[in-house]
């Protein structure tokens, strides 16, 4: 399982510097969606050791978010090269995001 705490210290070498694929989770402790996301996202790390997902908690790492410009959580952004190649803004189910990682 590839999950990963994306932080301002590691955002350019998890994130920018990445030549594969990774999963940009934005999500907060108090937001009832990306809690129930969470395991759907577990399981998808799990069933597919070559996915690698970041979460991006943004209370505690609001410059990123605004850099993203979220303003809704949870929001799924799959970036390659360190480019946003597809993004999904709210609760969705794990057919929706296996194919939002088709890129």
């Amino acid at each position: 399982m590839s999950i990963i705490n994306i932080t301002s210290e590691n955002f350019n070498s998890e994130v920018l510097q990445r030549e594969d694929v990774i999963l940009l989770d934005f999500w907060a402790t108090w937001c009832g969606p990306c809690r129930m996301i969470a395991p759907v996202l577990e399981e998808i790390a799990k069933e597919n050791p070559s996915v690698t997902i970041g979460k991006v908690d943004v209370d505690n790492e609001s410059q990123i978010a605004a850099n993203f410009g979220i303003m809704s959580i949870p929001t799924l952004v799959v970036m390659k090269d360190g480019k946003p190649m597809a993004k999904k803004i709210g609760l969705c189910g794990k057919e929706e995001i296996l194919k939002l990682l088709e890129v």
